[in-house]
């Protein structure tokens, strides 16, 4: 049975929000954990979808997984099965970060090609080239990505894009390799020195996280260990969002705001007053329609893909003309196309989105296309007339936990229903 929310527009948010861990770290995380015999706990973990998923994934190649509230209790075994070709792999983009621990380990890999949300073309193409170089063969048969080596070796990786998963993938595999391995034109994310900082609690020796160039010297082997998980930025963001399209008055609490540094300059263009509470939290308040600002896409630390939804949803009642420029995910514009059932004054070229702000959008049935266009949905139809439906929101269920509880907490009226939609 499907489900989707009735969001009633006219909301003002208020209140204190709570951010849990990363989406983007706690499954790469979890990943990690193939990479050392014995029992690993992550703590701090978010109760969304996705993380089942993953566990089922890791249990695919052997693996006991226990999830309980915030708690994944992994244990590796001593023989682990090479094969990760679990159904859940087609639902989940993040379960290609196997292949790296498991070449790192195994020395051989064969991983189903993954799932996830619908964004955009996201080749392998820097995860095998990088393997490549480290000394695996690497080719995609039968759907799955093959890879196996007589050795591992360290090397100099230039990446083509500071890709996150490539450098995941190929940092996991690095840090059992003999000798060192340097990438450069590395992620800088705040989730990718969170994978640094477990595996360096694991025993990998690992300098410059954080900087775009990432020195590796290979250990014979790593430890089980204890980790939090740093808290969602991009789930924090949204929050911030909430609170500048609804004129409101948010403190989010959980997450660095350092991490989120440019996100929140631009809402203070837009007109909001924002408080940061060391790396603890902050609070974003918005006491008069928001002042259109452009934003353009780009790797940490510029302005994360992840939050473009956002930024066209802010574009869309604030005062004057935005343009948004989408330099990661071509895809990632069929949002536009959701908002524009909501009356947004929105057009696209290319890269490049032009959105008119106006006073008030009007309720529609929507579709979400993947995790953050559905909850820019929702922020969208609070700000909207009548009631509108978001459908599709498995993909919400994927990213945010406890959503539709955090929103009614906050103030606003919003409604899970169960059943299936009229499109006629």
């Amino acid at each position: 049975m499907s489900e989707h929310f009735n969001v009633h527009g006219g909301a003002r948010l208020v209140g204190e929000v709570d951010v849990v861990g990363a989406k983007n770290s706690v499954l790469k995380l979890m990943a990690a954990a193939l990479l050392a015999e014995g029992t690993t706990t992550i703590t701090n973990c978010p109760q969304i979808l996705d993380v089942p998923l993953m566990a089922d994934v890791l249990r695919s190649v052997g693996c006991t997984v226990e999830l309980d509230a915030d708690v994944a209790t992994i244990t590796t075994p001593a023989e682990l099965s090479h094969r990760a070709d679990s159904a859940a792999m087609g639902k989940l983009r993040a379960s290609v970060c196997v292949l790296g621990p498991l070449v790192g380990r195994l020395r051989k890999a064969v991983v189903a090609l993954p799932g996830g949300d619908a964004i955009g073309q996201r080749p392998l193409d820097m995860h095998q080239n990088g393997l490549r170089k480290l000394g695996a063969t690497s080719t995609i048969e039968h759907g799955c990505v093959v890879a196996e080596a007589e050795g591992l070796h360290g090397a100099q990786i230039w990446l083509d894009f500071p890709s996150v998963g490539a450098t995941e993938n190929i940092l996991m595999a690095a840090v059992l390799a003999e000798g060192t391995t340097v990438i450069d034109n590395a992620a800088r994310e705040p989730e990718l020195v969170d994978i640094c900082t477990m595996l360096t609690e694991m025993g990998a020796k690992i300098e410059g996280a954080g900087t775009s160039t990432l020195t590796v010297h290979g250990v014979d082997r790593l430890h089980p260990t204890e980790h939090r998980v740093i808290g969602d930025r991009i789930v924090g963001a949204t929050w911030a969002f909430a609170a500048a399209m609804t004129r409101g008055d948010i403190t989010v609490n959980g997450v660095n705001p350092h991490h989120l540094d440019l996100v929140l300059d631009k809402l203070r263009l837009a007109g909001a007053e924002v408080t940061t509470f060391d790396d603890k939290g902050f609070r974003v308040v918005q006491a008069d329609r928001p002042t259109a600002v452009d934003f353009v896409t780009l790797p940490y630390p510029g302005f994360a893909t992840d939050l473009q939804p956002f930024a066209v949803a802010l574009s869309a009642v604030a005062d004057g003309t935005s343009m948004i420029t989408e330099n990661v995910y071509e895809a990632r514009f069929r949002f536009i196309e959701e908002m524009v059932r909501l009356s947004a004054d929105a057009r696209t070229d290319g890269h490049h989105a032009v959105v008119r702000g106006v006073e008030k959008l009007s309720s529609a049935p929507v579709w979400a296309s993947d995790i953050r266009a559905g909850a820019g949905l929702v922020l969208a139809g609070l700000c909207a007339d009548g009631v509108t439906e978001v459908w599709d929101v498995f993909h919400i269920d994927r990213g945010y936990p406890h959503f539709v509880e955090n929103l009614n907490r906050l103030g606003a009226r919003i409604e899970r229903v169960a059943g299936e939609p009229d499109r006629s």
